[in-house]
C-alpha cells in the first residue's frame, strides 16, 4: 500500500505543480511573481467566453531541475502560498472586438466579446489574446472553441459521479481517488471515453460536437481534471464549468452556488439556439432535478436526457419520476442508465452516434473487471396526447417508474422512457 501511496502521490504532486510550472507571467521565472492564467473558453461566430485568474506567485530558483523531487515540493508551497490579486484590469482581444475587465474579489476575470471577423485558423481551437496591465504589461494567450458549421448537436455533461467515480456524498474517498490513485485505476465509468468520443464525432464521425461539462468542484482542481480527461481518452471540452470555493481561514465552507448549473445550462442554450442538446447526468445528487427544470422551460429543444443509476435510495424516485415526466411531455427521451453501453445504444437509435460506436463502447465497458452482469431494460411509453392536441394529464406514472426501479438492488436498472416516435437528428446521407 505504500508504495502505490507513494506513486500515487508522485504523479498528484507533478500535476498539482504543473500549472506553477506553466505559469503566463513572472510568477513562474521573473521578478514581481504576477501570473495570468486563462480557462479555455467557448463560443460562437458571434460571441466567445473565457475565464482566468490574476494572482502573485513567487518565482522558481533558476537552473534548478523542474522535475526533481525538491523543486515540486516547492512548487507545490508556491501554488498553495499563491495571492489573488483583485481589481486588476486585463485586456482581451479577438476577431477584431477587444474588452478591458478587472478580476473580481478572488482574482478572477470574465471576458465576453463579440467577433467582427470569423478566426481564420484551421480547427476547431482559436487563440484569444490577453494583456495584464502591469510595470511591465503581461501578456498571455488563452483559447476558445467555437463549433464547426458541420456539428450537429451540443452535450452538457457532468463529472462527478457521471464520467469519474468522484464519491461526492463521500469527501475522504473522493479526495483518495482524486489525488492518490493513479491514471491506471478505473476511476472513470467502463465505457465512458468511447461513448463521449463517439458523442463528440457524431453520427458523421467529424462533426466536432462541442461537449461542454460542468461540475460543482473548484477552479483549483483544472489542472487535475484536465489530466484525467487527457489519460482516459475523453475528449476535452471547452472549458469545464467549475465555481470558486472561496476558501479561507475565516470561511472554511464552501461558498453556496445557487442555481449553479441551471445558469450555465440556460447559457448555453442560448448561445447554441440553432443546435439541440443532449444532458448527461447521475442519479446521486440534483441532476435530475436540474434536468427536469430545464426540459420544462425549452420544450422540444432537448433530444435526450442520461442519467447515470448510481443511488439505490428510494428517495431519489420521486425526482426520476419528475423528470420522467417533464420528459415525457416535452416528447423527448430519458435514459436512466447502468451502464454507458444503455446510453450508447439509445445515442445510436436516435442518430446521435453511428450504430458500430456501440460496439466501441461495449468492449471498453466489458474489459473492465468489476462489471458485472446487466439486468434487462425497461420501457415506459408515455401517453398519447389527446386528440386535441394537449399532453395527457399524467403522461407517467410514479407506480410505473418504481416497478421499474424495483429489484435487489444487487444490479442498477436500465430505463428508457421514451415516446412511439421520438425526437431524432436526421439521418446523415450516405
Amino acid at each position: 500500500m505504500s508504495r502505490r501511496l507513494r506513486k500515487g502521490a508522485l504523479k498528484a504532486l507533478r500535476v498539482l505543480t504543473r500549472p506553477v510550472r506553466r505559469a503566463q507571467g513572472h510568477g513562474g521565472k521573473g521578478r514581481g511573481g504576477l501570473v495570468v492564467e486563462p480557462y479555455r473558453g467557448y463560443g460562437s461566430r458571434d460571441e466567445v467566453f473565457l475565464i482566468g485568474r490574476v494572482f502573485r506567485q513567487s518565482p522558481g530558483i533558476p537552473g534548478e531541475d523542474p522535475e526533481s523531487l525538491r523543486a515540486q515540493w516547492r512548487d507545490l508551497r508556491r501554488r498553495i502560498a499563491r495571492r489573488k490579486v483583485a481589481g486588476a484590469a486585463v485586456t482581451a482581444r479577438f476577431g477584431g472586438d477587444a474588452i478591458r475587465v478587472e478580476t473580481d474579489r478572488d482574482g478572477y476575470f470574465r471576458v465576453h466579446l463579440h467577433p467582427h471577423t470569423s478566426p481564420t485558423e484551421g480547427g476547431d481551437w482559436h487563440p484569444i489574446e490577453l494583456r495584464l496591465e502591469a510595470d511591465p504589461p503581461i501578456p498571455a494567450e488563452g483559447a476558445v472553441f467555437i463549433p464547426p458549421e458541420r456539428s450537429r448537436c451540443v452535450v452538457v455533461s457532468d463529472i462527478d459521479d457521471t464520467v469519474m467515480r468522484t464519491g461526492v456524498a463521500n469527501k475522504l474517498k473522493m479526495l483518495w481517488r482524486l489525488f492518490v490513485e493513479d491514471a491506471e485505476s478505473r476511476v472513470a465509468f467502463p465505457g465512458v471515453a468511447a461513448l463521449y468520443r463517439a458523442l463528440h464525432a457524431g453520427a458523421g464521425g467529424a462533426e466536432g460536437n462541442p461537449m461542454l461539462y460542468v461540475s460543482r468542484a473548484p477552479w483549483g482542481l483544472y489542472e487535475m481534471l484536465s489530466e484525467f480527461f487527457q489519460r482516459h481518452g475523453i475528449p476535452a471540452g471547452p472549458v469545464l464549468f467549475l465555481r470558486e470555493w472561496g476558501l479561507s481561514w475565516t470561511h472554511p465552507l464552501p461558498r453556496r452556488a445557487t442555481h449553479h448549473k441551471q445558469a450555465l445550462i440556460r447559457h448555453m442554450l442560448s448561445l447554441y439556439r440553432d443546435r439541440p442538446f443532449v444532458l448527461i447526468g447521475d442519479s446521486g445528487q440534483h441532476d435530475p432535478e436540474v434536468y427536469a427544470q430545464i426540459v420544462e422551460e425549452n420544450p422540444g429543444r432537448i433530444l435526450a436526457v442520461y442519467i447515470r443509476n448510481v443511488s439505490r435510495n428510494a428517495a431519489r424516485v420521486e425526482e426520476i419520476v419528475r423528470l420522467a415526466d417533464a420528459v415525457a411531455r416535452a416528447g423527448s427521451s430519458l435514459v436512466l442508465a447502468a451502464d454507458s453501453v444503455a446510453m450508447a445504444e439509445h445515442a445510436a437509435a436516435i442518430g446521435l452516434i453511428p450504430a458500430e460506436a456501440v460496439t466501441g463502447v461495449a468492449d471498453e465497458h466489458a474489459a473492465a473487471a468489476e462489471t458485472g452482469p446487466r439486468r434487462e431494460t425497461a420501457r415506459i411509453t408515455p401517453e398519447p396526447a389527446g386528440t386535441d392536441g394537449t399532453a395527457a394529464e399524467a403522461p407517467i406514472t410514479p407506480e410505473a417508474i418504481a416497478e421499474a426501479l424495483a429489484g435487489d438492488g444487487a444490479v442498477p436498472a436500465t430505463l428508457v422512457v421514451e415516446p412511439d416516435k421520438p425526437a431524432a437528428l436526421p439521418r446523415l446521407e450516405p
